[in-house]
């Protein structure tokens, strides 16, 4: 019986070394598909995004444009530091990331508190009305912000008619006020963004967990700080960090609804850059060198960011 035993093991010998012998090569080629379609991502990614940051790093050392480019140093970074035009976009930009950013996230948290309540009828119709605006168009939406914000705009014939001022307020021509029509339109557009990702966390957390909650004492306004934030605290920190680089990126608004004034009152960073580009006379150099502060600043606010969550680099 043994013999008959290790006479058919050694027939299956040659059959288990093929089989073995194809699941290898099915490996082997598997591996060579998939590193295809990677190879395919690393080329489009070094060509559009690495490519184009070193080269705008090195235009950041030379002025001008064009055939006229001349290497110039550190001359333009030093320039930044004596441009009143830079210093203003640079304390506009900050001034509606701090105030924005932390408004945009708290509303969209709230928000999606509220709508993440079992009992709420018509929910899906909240939840759309919400999203919604973050899937209109920049330039739309800006112009109709203009309007609302105008003159004789929806907003001051409603301020009037009602009594809450004698005459129409030009927010657009007053530094002050044109800072708030745009803080308001990024919260406007933005918020639903970020309450879709609390909204979808918030519907994987257990709910035993708030009702041992509830059985112990804690009130709404408990549950929410012990609670719903430290479980949020990932989408929290992610949401924060694509918010602060939107911000810091903000262009169209401004563009569309004051065109960075009155002055630059409310002039961006990116706004800045697209002048020294193309409307001013162009020096790609400091466009550069003016663009790679956005970088810094991205870098920076981030680390800041995740040593604020806690969160391991």
């Amino acid at each position: 019986m043994s013999q008959q035993l290790t006479k058919k093991n050694e027939l299956d010998l040659p059959l288990r070394h093929k089989e073995t012998k194809r699941q290898k090569t099915n490996l082997y080629f598997r591996k060579k598909v998939g590193w295809l379609f990677v190879i395919i991502s690393i080329i489009a990614i070094t060509i559009f995004n690495f490519y184009p940051m070193v080269q705008a790093f090195l235009l950041s050392f030379q002025s001008g444009m064009g055939s006229n480019l001349e290497y110039v140093g550190l001359a333009n970074w030093k320039r930044l530091f004596g441009d009143p035009t830079f210093i203003a976009a640079l304390t506009n930009t900050s001034i509606f990331l701090l105030i924005q950013v932390p408004l945009m996230i708290v509303l969209a948290l709230f928000l999606s508190v509220l709508l993440n309540d079992p009992t709420l009828k018509f929910k899906s119709f909240f939840r759309i009305a919400i999203f919604l605006p973050c899937v209109t168009s920049l330039v739309a939406y800006s112009v109709i912000f203009k309007y609302l914000f105008g003159v004789d705009g929806i907003i001051n014939q409603f301020l009037v008619n009602f009594g809450f001022a004698s005459q129409a307020v030009n927010f657009l021509a007053d530094p002050f006020w044109a800072k708030v029509v745009i803080i308001l339109a990024i919260t406007w557009r933005w918020t639903g963004y970020n309450m879709i990702f609390y909204l979808s966390a918030l519907q994987n957390v257990d709910k035993s967990i708030y009702e041992a909650a509830r059985i112990d004492g804690a009130n709404a306004i408990q549950q929410f700080f012990q609670i719903t934030v430290p479980m949020l605290k990932p989408i929290i920190l992610f949401t924060s960090i694509t918010s602060t680089i939107g911000t810091l990126q903000i262009f169209d608004e401004v563009v569309n609804i004051t065109n960075g004034g009155p002055g630059n009152a409310t002039i961006s960073i990116s706004q800045y850059i697209y002048n020294l580009s193309f409307k001013y006379t162009p020096d790609f150099g400091y466009a550069s060198t003016v663009s790679y502060v956005i970088v810094i600043l991205v870098v920076i606010l981030s680390i800041i960011q995740f040593r604020v969550a806690g969160e391991k680099k």
